[in-house]
């Protein structure tokens, strides 16, 4: 590989966590903005780079709906089970400065999902797939991936070690769909399923255990 290619691959990776990590946390945007902000940056991210996600690959939405399937079938396992849902029901809100339906309806699937779906699995994956073979290219990517989350588990209070690991974990699991379907609808929906259900599992659960004590 040129050394040109090497620089070019290398600052492809650095940019998404430049941005992630350092540009936008000051920007010192609401939610909305952010959302935006990161919608925009994938967007001209994914233009410039020419690699395209393929939203429409064969199998792609079959893929996603079954493993979206899977998910939203383990959180309604989770609700079910009084001992599960209180752990649940505890889990802090992540979106708290806008409703949950806005929240589930715009900033999941645009500010996250969209967004870092462009960015690794349709653009950074098979840039770096083509440099490094699909196994490096693998562990690069999300590893990538992982540290693009840096900034936002510091906003949340989060461990910062234990968040890059399980969205690491998470990297190779999306990159992996993505490979096996050639494009990002899979793991575009699975993402969804995991990061929605994430957002409405606990509210419902605090619900449903208060329905249960007025009985």
């Amino acid at each position: 590989m040129s050394i040109a290619r090497v620089a070019g691959t290398l600052a492809a990776v650095a940019l998404p966590l430049a941005w992630s990590n350092v540009v936008l946390p000051r920007l010192g945007l609401g939610v909305r903005g952010r959302t935006a902000a990161n919608a925009g940056f994938a967007t001209g991210y994914g233009l410039a780079l020419r690699e395209g996600p393929n939203w429409r690959s064969r199998g792609g939405v079959g893929y996603g709906i079954l493993a979206a399937s899977v998910v939203t079938a383990g959180y309604g396992a989770a609700l079910a089970l009084p001992s599960v849902r209180r752990f649940v029901g505890a889990i802090a809100d992540r979106g708290p400065d806008v409703s949950t339906v806005e929240w589930v309806a715009v900033h999941i699937p645009i500010g996250t999902v969209y967004s870092e779906e462009l960015v690794f699995r349709g653009t950074l994956d098979p840039l770096l797939d083509k440099a490094f073979g699909p196994r490096a290219g693998a562990l690069l990517s999300a590893a990538a991936f992982g540290f693009w989350h840096i900034a936002p588990a510091r906003a949340a209070g989060d461990s910062v070690p234990a968040t890059i690991a399980v969205t690491t974990v998470g990297g190779l699991i999306f990159g992996g769909l993505r490979r096996r379907t050639v494009g990002a609808a899979a793991p575009a929906l699975l993402h969804l399923a995991m990061n929605a259900g994430g957002a409405v599992a606990p509210r419902l659960a605090r619900r449903l255990e208060g329905s249960f004590r007025e009985r």
